[in-house]
This record gives C-alpha cells, sequence and structure tokens, in this order.
C-alpha cells in the first residue's frame, strides 16, 4: 500500500514518523534528563584523571569511595543470623522502626512521644515520606481559602515541587536565600511568614538545607516559631540530615522540638538515606501529630486507608536494619560516633576548601563556605562559572553552583579550590 501512495507522487512520509502517529503513545514527549544525572553523565565521558564530580548527593569518604557504616553491615548480620520471615510489613511499618524514629526525632521522654501523640508510619525514604504528607494535607487539610497550596524556600530541594503538585497541593516559594551575602534572608523570610493567610502550611528544612546549606541560627529559629505560632501557620518539617549537619542527631532536631514545646502540632517527614548511609534501602517515616490519643488513632486510620492503594505496605529490609541500629545499645552507640565522622569529614573539607582558596591568592570573601552545613554548599559560582569549571577544569556541579562537599577529598581539595579560583578571578 506504501509503494502504491508513493509512485502516485504524493508528498513521502517518513516511515518512522508515520509509525509514532499511529502509536497509542505517539503524542508523548521526549521528558528533559534530570540535571544530577545529567552532570554525572558528563563526568562518566570526561577522560582527565583530574575529574571531580561535585553533582550526586552521597556520602563519599576521603577516597572518594561510597561508605557502608559498620554498625549498619553488623546490624544486617544480626538479622541474617536471626532467621526472619519474608511476611509482609503491616501498613505503617514495621512497628519497631517507626517507634525508635519517632523517638529520634522528638526524644522518647518529650510529650509527643510520651504521650502517645504521634501517628508515624513507615515510608519510601524521605520522597514517600513527602508524597504522603501531600496527599494527606490534599484530603483532610482546611486550607485557607481553599487554595491547596505549600509554601516552601527559594530555593528548595528540586523534588519537593513535583511531589507536592503531584499530590494535589501547588508548591510557592518564600523568600530563604540572599544571593549577595550567601547566607539566609532572613528578613525576607519573617516578612513573606507575617503576609501570609492564617493556617498557611510552610516547609521548614529542620537542619543542612538543600540545597544552599544556610540554616538559621537558633536565635532565628525562635522567632520564626514564634511567627508561626501568633499567624497559625501550619509547620511540616523535612529532616533528611539529623545528625549528618552538625555530627549531633539532638542538636539538629532542636528546631523540631522547640516547636513540639511551644504546644505546635507539625507534621514531619525523615529520611535515613544520609545519615545511615542507606541511600539503596529506602527506608524513612512519615509523622503526624495530634492533639491526644484518640485523635492519633482517627490520624493513623486515615493514613492507613491512604498508603494502601498507593503502595499496599513498605518493605521490610531497611526498616530491620534501621530499627537493630537504633534498638541495640552498642549498634546506637557505634552509630551515632559514625554520624559524627561522617559529619566531622564534610566540616573538615569546608574549612580545607577555603583555606585553599585563599592559599591560592583569590580575594573573594569564601566566608559562607564554611558557614554553610550539611553535604551542599551554595557557591556563589555563576552558570557561566560552572560551565568554564567543567569545560577547562572537568570539575562538575549543578548549574546553580551547588557543590555536594561529600565529593571534596584531602586529595583533590587543592586541585578543586585553584579550579574554582581560576573561574571566579
Amino acid at each position: 500500500m506504501m509503494s502504491t501512495l508513493f509512485s502516485k507522487g504524493l508528498t513521502r512520509v517518513n516511515p518512522r514518523t508515520l509509525a509514532r502517529s499511529m502509536s497509542t503513545w505517539g503524542d508523548v514527549v521526549m521528558g528533559p534528563p534530570d540535571p544530577i544525572m545529567g552532570v554525572t553523565e558528563a563526568f562518566k565521558r570526561d577522560e582527565n584523571p583530574n575529574k571531580i564530580n561535585l553533582g550526586v548527593g552521597a556520602y563519599r569518604d576521603d577516597n572518594g569511595k561510597p561508605f557502608v557504616l559498620s554498625s549498619v553491615r553488623k546490624a544486617e548480620q544480626v538479622i541474617w543470623d536471626a532467621l526472619h520471615d519474608k511476611e509482609y510489613s503491616p501498613i505503617t511499618g514495621g512497628a519497631d522502626f517507626t517507634k525508635l524514629a519517632a523517638d529520634l526525632a522528638f526524644d522518647k521522654s518529650g510529650s509527643v512521644v510520651s504521650d502517645g501523640r504521634n501517628s508515624t508510619v513507615q515510608t519510601i525514604s524521605g520522597t514517600g515520606a513527602l508524597r504522603v504528607c501531600g496527599e494527606f494535607l490534599n484530603r483532610w487539610y482546611k486550607f485557607p481559602g481553599g487554595k491547596k497550596q505549600i509554601y516552601v524556600p527559594s530555593p528548595t530541594w528540586g523534588n519537593h515541587l513535583p511531589v507536592f503538585r503531584d499530590a494535589g497541593v501547588e508548591p510557592v516559594y518564600y523568600s530563604y536565600y540572599n544571593k549577595e551575602t550567601c547566607g539566609l534572608d532572613f528578613e525576607g523570610m519573617i516578612g513573606d511568614f507575617e503576609r501570609l493567610e492564617e493556617g498557611s502550611v510552610v516547609l521548614l528544612h529542620a537542619c543542612a538545607h538543600n540545597p544552599t546549606g544556610v540554616d538559621p541560627k537558633p536565635e532565628q529559629w525562635e522567632e520564626i516559631r514564634k511567627v508561626v505560632q501568633e499567624k497559625n501557620l501550619f509547620p511540616v518539617f523535612d529532616m533528611a540530615y539529623q545528625g549528618f549537619a552538625s555530627g549531633d542527631c539532638d542538636f539538629d532536631a532542636l528546631p523540631l522540638r522547640s516547636f513540639v514545646d511551644a504546644g505546635l502540632n507539625p507534621m514531619l517527614c525523615q529520611s535515613f538515606a544520609k545519615n545511615m548511609g542507606m541511600y539503596g534501602e529506602r527506608i524513612g517515616a512519615f509523622t503526624i501529630v495530634g492533639q491526644d490519643t484518640e485523635e492519633k488513632q482517627r490520624l493513623e486510620s486515615q493514613l492507613k486507608i491512604l498508603i494502601r492503594p498507593m503502595y499496599s505496605n513498605p518493605p521490610i529490609n531497611g526498616a530491620r536494619i534501621a530499627a537493630t541500629v537504633m534498638g541495640r545499645p552498642e549498634l546506637r552507640t557505634e552509630w551515632l560516633g559514625e554520624v559524627k565522622t561522617m559529619a566531622d569529614r564534610i566540616i573538615q573539607m569546608r574549612a580545607l576548601l577555603k583555606t585553599n582558596l585563599a592559599d591560592n591568592g583569590s580575594v573573594k570573601n569564601w566566608e559562607h563556605i564554611t558557614d554553610q552545613i550539611g553535604m551542599f554548599c551554595y557557591t556563589g559560582m555563576t552558570a557561566d562559572q560552572v560551565a568554564s569549571l567543567a569545560a577547562d577544569h572537568s570539575v562538575y556541579c549543578t548549574k546553580d553552583g551547588r557543590i555536594s562537599i561529600a565529593g571534596v577529598t584531602s586529595g583533590n581539595v587543592e586541585y578543586l579550590a585553584h579550579a574554582i579560583h581560576e573561574v571566579t578571578k
């Protein structure tokens, strides 16, 4: 048939185009590549032996290698020896894990846990916790004016936007990062909060803000808490780096706990990817704090109804590992020491990078490198400077100038500092 049509002089149609137009999925367009994965792919193609990948948000040791915690390895052995079955987990996840996750966040002696007001469910890491959060808000929260919106810092973790949007809650930015100082725009943030409608939902990074590494100081957290309380805003905490920021799990949880101590009942999304190095186990938790145990039971009943058709129940392995690490005193002690070791290495690399930039003759103010905290640093480099960094020095990071400090080692920090100086001088 096609050859007959072509022989009559009709417009020639590319067979591939014709096949696509006839396909059920012919109208599906090619999606944009993930920006982080694009950085990694470019890094892999580069043949420079000095190349550095500062894009991926996963911890590396001082040799640039993935790091599996000793406490996690020992927990895996305990689980292996126990010969557990492979039955389904409850819809809410492993009971031991959810209890210990709540204890870690809120402090087991605090009012939330001791009064039994927390409804905590196991989720598919922090991303899953955020999605469950968004779905629950969409279904049950009384948004002011009926506008289903959540206010997020500008900038925020890139996945926050599609996660909440796909859950039917539209993200809207509030002021957070000051590009001039590479620090916190505290006045802008407070001003935006004061202008929000009563009952508005605000997302707060508990510690180690991603992507900037800029955290409020303790006294600034107190002011934030006061405005949230005075304006009757509803706080949602995203805590993906507890312990990984300062090296102290209790210190990193202080903003969350201060809100609870003041009588607020926030939502909490947790991830154990970073502080246990279990990126691929996808282990996280989501908590809603109720007024009392009766409300907690109602909240949990609806969480089960929401989760059941979404993923039925969570996987068991990561929960067993995390619960064993946190639940066995000797493993918990070792784990907390390892968390501090990881955090301390990040802090040390920040200091070395700043020192080496000065040693290279840079006259720019790099104080923000050590003022910021956690895995990421917003360097203040422009997109053009980032492009030059990759093209001329084989150093790869995202276009916004964010670098993963986890990719910096004592072996490459001098080369990195020289490269950054060359493109920013």
